[in-house]
């Protein structure tokens, strides 16, 4: 009884920190893909705030192309989706003053384990009640030089 009353003090002591710990922006950004991955767009959903925006950026025949995408458009084909989506981010930069943090990473999207793309998304995120919620979602698409496929 007194093993269990010691872990059960010592995971009390550390829940704080850990909750603490994973209200970060990185973690939101992180919780996101995997809730993507998962096929959860409920959980995605969760993670953004009420006036999300998502803007994607690309070339077509070497002119820029710029496309504002509707979130609910988003989390729809995720739902929707019966594949495995996995974005896998690397070189994660964050940057945060007060209530305002951005995330700025490399990507490579893997639709089914299969190479699709790869670019570079930029997160904007503000501190609300309730912890970090992601307010833009910006990205460029490319299918060369990618560093998964």
């Amino acid at each position: 009884m007194k093993t269990l009353s010691t872990l059960l003090c010592l995971a009390l002591a550390v829940a704080p920190a850990s909750a603490q710990e994973a209200d970060t922006p990185a973690a939101v950004v992180d919780a996101l893909f995997r809730a993507m991955k998962a096929g959860d767009a409920d959980a995605m959903a969760a993670l953004l705030h009420p006036d999300v925006r998502l803007i994607t950026t690309s070339t077509n025949d070497g002119v820029p192309v710029a496309r504002v995408v509707a979130a609910d458009r988003w989390l729809e084909g995720v739902r929707a989706s019966t594949r495995e989506l996995d974005e896998r981010i690397y070189d994660v930069r964050v940057q945060e003053d007060q209530g305002l943090a951005s995330v700025w990473a490399g990507y490579d999207l893997f639709v089914d384990g299969v190479h699709s793309h790869c670019g570079v998304d930029a997160f904007h995120l503000v501190r609300v009640d309730g912890g970090w919620r992601i307010i833009e979602i910006a990205d460029t698409r490319s299918t060369e030089g990618c560093r998964g496929g």
